[in-house]
């Protein structure tokens, strides 16, 4: 609300001071007036929608770092989502029935735009709900469920950790509700890849491992609650207490939620196919194609999605073989992959010295690119980012790497996560790129700054396009070789091996879910294509089956950007500042790759006006 109030006060003294001007007809200063009311009134209806929503939203609260109805989890029943669904159809009525985009400033005018367009993709969205997977295991409810708690329920007083005890009594409703969810797509004929169920059993089942449930260590979030517990200023027997109270909890919630899914996936298992593509799952090609309007913000076709990353993968090929002849490799390009894939100097001890060196320089690399910020940037986010392990419990079924956003109040950094499992699937070569990709320039440097801003919507400022967010983070891999930051050819060549990684993303993602290739074909064509290892590319083609589109954001999202920065040298000339590029690009926080150009064309023409 601060920011806001903020806002208003600005405007209402742009208002006393166009008012006392002597010098502006009535005409315009009605006008003038007339907008700014509107737009004033525009910012405080999207206000209280954010907080009707946010009240509507326990656990995103928590994630905002808030205490409010620090007890309660979402209620995420089927119910809940058509009911969110007639909010916002009612919503985009009263918007557009009480608000003219033409009567507007010029930023509450795009917000308008922007709140529209969000709108109407979640609308799209529910539309195909029952076709979204409801458990997979890239993620789902069963893991980002105690994710949760063990890194946003913090625990600083007594009431805090009775706080989470209520939230543990309510595992069995919350799952409960999303494996009805389930229960009810499979019926109609929504069932996921044979090969996923194992998956999904052994996540299940790694959270009911151990203490309370049974004889060993504790288990992930019993000794999450222990050790923030054992941290508080009380007294052994009122740290006992709480601690036998949270046991309870789990044996009598968590422990039968999460038998209850295993049970269930066994059920499921036992009839699925081994069907990948989502084009076997009813209205699949039409899902398919809502699909990539989400992630892109586009309307392209599957198979101009496809065509474009065949052409990336061969230009990014060619580059690679300029680096190839620079080391002095002989042989194939395959050759080389194979060469990286087996050689042990490219990767760290696969023990816990090697994961702490790994954690280590990935720090030092976001920290040197931190001092390189006032060349690039005109605003830095405020906020602090840190590097991070994946913690043990998810580790077979997280992301090799992924970015959190930090806390509104300054209370929690934003993270950089890295999964630590097999250190001989995080190539030494890759290290600088992925730490640019989700630190610094990358995510934490847009999404810290988009949180920031000041006299936006929040939901502008917390909102997010994939094609928009991803597509920075791959651009932001390029532009540290701008500054000579990579600091040998095989770094360089990693930075290569991520972005083909990336155009033979839109190859594999098309290929599975529209030409229905099957899960060797996309192993064999990106084998032959990339360095990763086999390990680490079946954990990829295994996600791209259960989150179809996504994978085909990063690329179009990079590309446009690209684009639009060729543009801008090329018609600024000597007055292109990359500085103010940069900016334009990420003041208005994250926004469709259509509006994106718009702003970078208004920016060109007001630069190129100046004198």
């Amino acid at each position: 609300m601060r920011k806001i109030i903020g806002t208003f006060a600005s405007l209402l003294t742009v208002t006393v001071l166009i008012a006392c001007s002597p010098s502006i007809n009535p005409k315009s200063e009605h006008q003038t007036a007339h907008t700014e009311q509107q737009s004033r009134a525009l910012d405080e209806w999207f206000a209280a929608r954010f907080e009707e929503d946010l009240a509507r939203s326990p656990m995103y609260q928590t994630y905002l770092g808030k205490n409010e109805n620090y007890d309660q989890l979402d209620d995420i029943s089927q119910l809940a989502a058509d009911e969110t669904a007639a909010i916002e159809r009612s919503r985009l009525n009263e918007l557009r029935k009480e608000f003219d985009p033409s009567e507007l400033e010029n930023k509450s005018a795009l917000s308008f735009r922007l709140y529209e367009f969000a709108t109407e993709d979640s609308l799209a969205e529910h539309a195909f709900a029952n076709s979204e997977y409801v458990f997979q295991h890239m993620g789902g409810p069963h893991t980002s469920l105690p994710s949760f708690m063990i890194n946003y329920h913090a625990i600083n007083s007594e009431e805090d950790a009775r706080a989470y005890i209520k939230r543990l009594n309510v595992f069995n409703t919350y799952l409960g509700q999303a494996q009805k969810k389930a229960e009810t797509q499979f019926e109609s004929g929504v069932s996921l890849p044979k090969f996923v169920y194992p998956k999904i059993k052994e996540a299940s089942q790694n959270i009911i491992k151990g203490a309370p449930f049974g004889d060993g260590d504790p288990s992930p979030i019993l000794a999450d609650f222990t050790k923030k517990v054992e941290a508080l200023k009380l007294d052994e027997d009122k740290k006992s207490e709480l601690i036998e109270e949270a046991r309870i909890a789990m044996l009598a919630s968590v422990k039968p939620a999460y038998t209850n899914l295993i049970e269930m996936f066994d059920r499921h298992e036992a009839l699925a196919s081994t069907d990948d593509g989502i084009w076997k799952l009813p209205n699949g090609a039409e899902f398919y194609q809502a699909r990539l309007k989400h992630y892109t913000t586009t309307d392209m076709s599957a198979d101009e999605i496809h065509e474009i990353g065949l052409k990336e993968v061969a230009r990014i090929q060619d580059e690679m073989h300029q680096i190839m002849t620079q080391v002095g490799f002989e042989g194939s390009i395959q050759d080389f992959f194979e060469h990286l894939r087996t050689d042990p100097k490219f990767t760290f001890e696969n023990d816990d010295n090697g994961r702490q060196s790994y954690i280590d320089q990935a720090t030092v690399i976001i920290d040197e690119m931190r001092e390189e910020l006032d060349d690039l940037f005109i605003t830095k986010p405020k906020a602090d980012v840190i590097v991070k392990r994946v913690e043990p419990f998810r580790e077979a079924t997280a992301f090799g790497a992924f970015y959190n956003q930090p806390a509104l109040d300054g209370s929690r950094p934003g993270t950089y996560y890295i999964n630590l499992k097999d250190m001989n699937e995080l190539p030494i070569y890759q290290m600088q790129a992925l730490a640019y990709h989700e630190g610094i320039p990358g995510h934490h440097m847009q999404i810290a700054i988009g949180m920031e801003l000041e006299g936006l919507p929040k939901f502008r400022t917390l909102g997010g396009h994939t094609a928009y967010i991803e597509g920075w983070a791959l651009y932001s891999e390029s532009v540290p070789k701008e500054l000579g930051l990579y600091t040998d050819p095989y770094q360089d060549f990693g930075r290569l091996s991520m972005e083909i990684f990336r155009a033979a993303r839109l190859v594999l993602d098309t290929g599975i879910h529209h030409k229905k290739w099957t899960r060797e074909q996309a192993v064999e064509y990106m084998m032959a294509n990339t360095a990763n290892s086999e390990g680490d590319i079946r954990a990829e083609i295994d996600r791209y089956i259960v989150w179809p589109g996504q994978a085909t954001a990063y690329k179009i999202g990079m590309l446009k950007i690209q684009e639009l920065r060729t543009k801008s040298e090329t018609a600024l000339g000597e007055n292109f500042d990359i500085r103010e590029f940069h900016d334009v690009v990420l003041a208005n926080g994250s926004v469709p790759l259509a509006i994106l150009e718009e702003l970078v064309d208004e920016w060109i023409v007001e630069k190129s006006t100046e004198e």
